[in-house]
């Protein structure tokens, strides 16, 4: 049946986020603040990814995370949130204003110390890291021109069993007429890890569209 979803009302999803999405004090604050920047603020997730983000590397028994784009930090404090006491988290920020508001708002929910936050571009940082030290979660929510690198780069550095969360895949519906660079690439990437055989994957309609990727 490829008509069973639910159309989503505001009303449907303010109910879904104060049912299923516990914030604090600390995120309230943050998905606030960032909110009133204007339109830059769509670059923060929803608060019903970051409950998922930080459900799902509990799940998995994450302890050494990635993030690709980290923007205020919204998110990255959701992943540092399901690591253990001795778990590791390295964002790629390639924006010093951004990182540095990240750092800030990591310190006031007193995850600064399982963070690092690395100012350079993001595939540089990977490009750096090796796979003898793999990493058993990663999300990527950065510039959608280079995702297909982000992709290749990422799934080398997980474990067999890690992984990856792809955010905006459905980029408001613009993949599917590829009218623009980002919606092409998006397109095709879609497309490629569908066919993927070193990984197990779902897309599902969270916010504007996220692909769960398992590397085998």
């Amino acid at each position: 049946m490829r008509d069973k979803f639910l159309r989503m009302t505001p009303e449907l999803y303010t109910y879904m986020v104060d049912h299923g999405a516990r914030q604090d004090a600390v995120l309230t604050r943050v998905e606030q603040e960032t909110e009133a920047l204007g339109s830059i603020a769509v670059m923060q997730i929803a608060p019903d990814q970051g409950a998922l983000l930080t459900l799902l590397v509990q799940m998995i028994g994450a302890r050494r995370a990635l993030e690709i784009g980290t923007f205020t930090g919204y998110s990255a404090i959701c992943i540092a949130r399901g690591l253990p006491p001795d778990g590791q988290l390295i964002c790629c920020e390639i924006d010093e204003n951004w990182a540095a508001a990240a750092e800030r708002n990591l310190r006031d929910a007193a995850l600064d110390e399982l963070v690092e936050v690395r100012l350079a571009p993001a595939l540089d940082t990977l490009r750096e890291l090796s796979p003898e030290e793999p990493f058993d979660f990663a999300f990527v929510d950065a510039d959608k021109t280079s995702y297909a690198d982000y992709y290749d780069e990422v799934l080398r550095l997980l474990r067999p069993g890690g992984v990856m969360v792809l955010d905006n895949v459905l980029l408001g519906g613009r993949v599917l007429s590829g009218d623009d660079d980002a919606a092409k690439v998006m397109s095709r990437l879609n497309s490629e890890i569908s066919q993927d055989e070193r990984v197990d994957c779902a897309m599902v309609g969270v916010a504007d569209g996220i692909t769960l990727v398992r590397k085998r």
